[in-house]
């Protein structure tokens, strides 16, 4: 039986940072190999126009977007699979990805699995998601909501900053929160509740959005925790902000996470891991920016990266 082949570099997602590092890696003459995963393209896939990615003035679809990275990565010999990594051997030499339905071997591995944001679960949310309404980036998304209202869910620095955010653009922004009191710091917290835009809607629970019937959002529900009355905000936009959860649960035990599970690369490197030849690109490991642009940036270095540690050990 022979032994199986052993990859020069394996990249897991697809992602901006995914696809970024394959384009570098695959100009390098790596041949990588790129896991897809549950989500092909990560989350832009699901974005309907991205406005703020450098080189498309009139903005362009988020499908259309990564599909363009993919044809650029497979251009220069990137191959994919969709193989979902389960759990991971990094104290072996080569490193070992172990997938449903075999074991794969890396000399080099990039991990650019991102993170998924954390939804209310509440009705319509999902079937408004994307493009009709209900979205997790002010950053990505405010720009369409010019003189319209919309309401952030959320009391955390996060939500104080997409709320203030969206003050540029939108008439009014509701403030949904479910205490009476903000858990953003203070100076977050005291900016965004003395903006006159921005309205918070205290002690209160989505419990509906409102419009899927119409293809968009209509409206918002909300429910006071103490009273139990219901109103509906009407709103165009709803932005989820409370909080992301990173995929890097596989990979947990093998690289070093902070509390709420992001990447903690080395001292000195954004992307470098505590393990030779292993790094981490994009929203998996930053929780700060977010963007795609950010995550690309980091897919760059990641492959860069990676290119001289082959080198420099004779691969």
């Amino acid at each position: 039986m022979s032994s199986p082949s052993i990859e020069n570099v394996v990249i897991i997602g697809t992602g901006c940072a995914g696809l970024t590092a394959a384009i570098y890696t695959g100009r390098a003459n790596l041949s990588p190999l790129v896991l897809e995963g549950t989500l092909p393209g990560g989350q832009l896939t699901t974005t309907s126009e991205v406005e703020n990615f450098p080189g498309f003035p009139h903005g362009i679809d988020g499908f259309q977007l990564m599909d363009n990275l993919r044809q650029q990565a497979t251009k220069f010999g990137t191959r994919f699979e969709q193989a979902a990594v389960l759990s991971v051997d990094f104290d072996s030499s080569p490193r070992k990805l172990i997938c449903s339905d075999r074991v794969i071997l890396a000399k080099s591995v990039i991990i650019a699995t991102g993170a998924s944001p954390r939804m209310t679960g509440i009705p319509g949310e999902k079937e408004l998601y994307g493009g009709k309404g209900v979205t997790t980036c002010a950053t990505c998304d405010g720009a369409f909501y010019r003189k319209m209202d919309v309401a952030v869910i959320g009391g955390g620095d996060s939500a104080a900053e997409e709320a203030l955010f969206l003050t540029r653009f939108a008439s009014k922004v509701y403030l949904v929160h479910r205490r009476d009191s903000l858990r953003a710091s203070k100076i977050m917290a005291d900016r965004a509740l003395a903006h006159p835009k921005i309205e918070a809607v205290w002690d209160s629970v989505p419990v509906e959005v409102e419009g899927v019937q119409q293809g968009a959002v209509s409206g918002l529900k909300v429910r006071n925790v103490k009273t139990g009355a219901d109103r509906v905000l009407p709103v165009k936009g709803v932005f989820v902000a409370i909080g992301h959860i990173p995929n890097t649960k596989p990979f947990a035990s093998a690289l070093k996470t902070d509390d709420d599970g992001y990447f903690v690369p080395e001292l000195g490197s954004q992307v470098r891991s505590q393990v030779p030849g292993v790094y981490v690109a994009g929203d998996c490991a930053d929780h700060i920016y977010r963007q795609a642009i950010t995550a690309a940036g980091m897919g760059c270095q990641a492959a860069i990266e990676a290119e001289r540690w082959l080198a420099e050990h004779g691969a």
